[in-house]
């Protein structure tokens, strides 16, 4: 079972988005969490240890974990999708872009 963890800022449109359509997916445990104080779920260090593979948004994504997460990182693998806070949850086009994106690094 592959573990993925989705990251956008909030945790409110994205992130949530990603984690609804890969937890129908077979073979997967799924979470999403936010960067920002304010988000629903905000990203914690169980989250970083848990995950197989850490997916964000946005580079700023990253950077952000990098920055708080530094040593849990070191033998993590985190992708950057390059996805805009532009839709709402379940937006097509984002389900879409995230099916798309996400099944290249997982082998799906």
């Amino acid at each position: 079972m592959k573990k993925l963890l989705f990251i956008c800022s909030r945790n409110q449109w994205r992130s949530p988005t990603a984690e609804a359509v890969w937890r129908k997916r077979p073979g997967f445990s799924v979470r999403s969490a936010g960067t920002s104080p304010k988000a629903r779920r905000t990203v914690s260090s169980a989250d970083i240890r848990w995950a197989d593979i850490i997916i964000v948004m946005e580079q700023k994504h990253k950077n952000r974990l990098v920055a708080e997460f530094t040593r849990l990182l070191d033998y993590k693998h985190i992708h950057v999708l390059e996805i805009p806070d532009e839709y709402t949850f379940m937006d097509p086009e984002l389900v879409e872009m995230i099916e798309e994106s996400v099944a290249a690094y997982v082998g799906h």
